[in-house]
């Protein structure tokens, strides 16, 4: 069972180009074409698996309705070399949290819970005096600290505790940011979303989700993890461990990752959920266009995360999309509204990106994405007054950026990495692949930048 390592397989030396064409009603060339895709998109996903870091991966595509490949690759556990099936259930890690705020807004539909409350409304926790709306919850806009990039996380971890112990450390941490004003991916939001939904169902969060979404659309192989329960057909995790080195995945009792993480699933019942939840099989036409559509942040900054799910864009294609990631698991999802495509990718180890698999498959079926013409254009003024060191919130540790000027270009370097140079496009913004900076002047000066990278970040210019 020795797996050699041939990642160059999918990165080159695969056909690629639009194929929009292959979804015919019938006719026996236009099915040749599409048995042709189907052999493409099972031989790059074959490819993935070759990587010794990739234990397996299941996957599921779907077009108009149509399942173009739903298989299992690669092994669910290594030591017994047993092959992965279609219906095998994985961990899916954050794409948990899409599940939350749907609940949310079931609870919401029945008048149970107010988006613009304060949470505090629903449960005991301590903001030091601040209102935070429900909704700063569930699109990551709180300001309270993250609790699995605190370092107490890494000692909760094997333990069960009541859930109250990590909600009163972090009533006590002071907060990132204050509510409305960046956005910052943020877990600990969707723990305090799941006790907020059990005080008001007065059922457990396992419960509500499993007898309020599970069972009415059929998700029968969906279900709250466990790391003491036997299921059938359950993957086993594996965690990398170094360059060509795989483990066991390590120890993580679920009363941590709740309602942020801790939801099992297969292939087959994510693309279940997300017809239905596209479909209007689960919330209101109101409810639905709440939980996709991003709101601004306070001074009206745009953001790109709905309620549990991001929102953008693939070309000039809409992507509706969340990943995953916990021990020993990472999950992909992406629906195209516009293209009626669904494609989920799980994958049992933390070794290599699903994602990267899935946008593979994806441009297998999309064809390529146009690059945008470059922007060609030079700021009038001085460089210096940009010059210096910049501060703020960020996932983790606190994000420093620091600007120095170069040969006549702004160049940047975060946290002490090396120095890159950005390309100027307007006004105060610079751009770097998919990191955009725009610097904020008041009473003529350059007081901070605001950061997208992963989120919307707001960073002070040190004095």
């Amino acid at each position: 069972m020795t797996k050699q390592t041939r990642f160059s397989v999918l990165f080159g030396g695969v056909a690629t180009g639009c194929l929009l064409t292959l979804f015919p009603a019938s006719g026996v060339a236009q099915t040749t074409d599409r048995e042709a895709l189907v052999a493409t998109l099972d031989s790059i996903a074959r490819a993935h698996v070759e990587n010794e870091m990739v234990p397996g991966v299941a996957i599921s595509i779907v077009k108009d309705g149509v399942t173009l490949l739903e298989q299992g690759y690669g092994y669910v556990d290594l030591e017994w070399g047993i092959p992965t099936p279609a219906d095998a259930s994985f961990e899916i890690g954050s794409v948990t949290k899409q599940f939350t705020s749907a609940s949310v807004m079931l609870l919401v539909e029945e008048g149970k819970l107010d988006l613009d409350a304060d949470f505090t409304e629903y449960i005991d926790f301590d903001t030091k005096g601040r209102t935070i709306p429900l909704r700063r919850l569930l699109d990551h806009t709180s300001g309270i600290k993250g609790y699995t990039e605190m370092p107490v996380f890494g000692e909760l971890t094997p333990r069960k505790l009541p859930r109250d112990t990590l909600v009163r450390i972090l009533e006590n941490e002071p907060v990132h940011f204050e509510p409305g004003t960046a956005h910052i991916y943020n877990n600990s939001a969707y723990f305090l979303l799941g006790l907020v939904i059990e005080a008001v169902s007065d059922m457990t969060y396992e419960d509500f989700v499993a007898e309020r979404i599970f069972e009415p659309l059929g998700m029968t192989d969906s279900y709250y993890c466990s790391e003491r329960a036997i299921r059938p057909s359950r993957a086993h995790g594996y965690d990398a461990a170094g360059p060509g080195q795989l483990i066991r995945a390590r120890y993580l009792d679920h009363t941590w990752p709740y309602a942020a993480g801790s939801l099992c699933s297969t292939v087959g019942d994510l693309v279940r959920w997300n017809q239905a939840l596209h479909g209007g099989e689960v919330l209101s036409e109101s409810s639905y266009e709440a939980m996709t559509t991003p709101m601004p942040l306070e001074d009206g900054w745009p953001t790109t995360y709905a309620m549990g799910l991001g929102i953008g864009m693939r070309g000039d294609t809409r992507m509706i999309s969340h990943g995953g990631g916990i021990n020993g698991f990472l999950s992909d999802g992406k629906y195209f509204p516009d293209e009626e495509l669904i494609v989920v990718v799980l994958q049992n180890s933390t070794g290599a990106s699903p994602g990267v698999l899935a946008n593979f498959l994806i441009r297998e079926i999309l064809g390529e994405v146009e690059a945008p013409e470059p922007v060609v254009a030079t700021y009038s003024g001085s460089l210096d007054e940009f010059v210096g060191e910049y501060v703020g919130a960020a996932r983790g540790p606190d994000m420093t950026m620091t600007i120095t000027v170069e040969d006549g270009a702004l160049a940047v370097s975060a946290r002490g990495g090396p120095a890159a140079k950005p390309a100027y496009q307007e006004g105060l913004t610079w751009k770097r692949g998919n990191s955009e900076m725009t610097f904020m002047r008041e009473g003529g000066e350059v007081v901070g930048m605001t950061l997208l990278s992963g989120g919307v970040l707001r960073l002070s210019k040190a004095r």
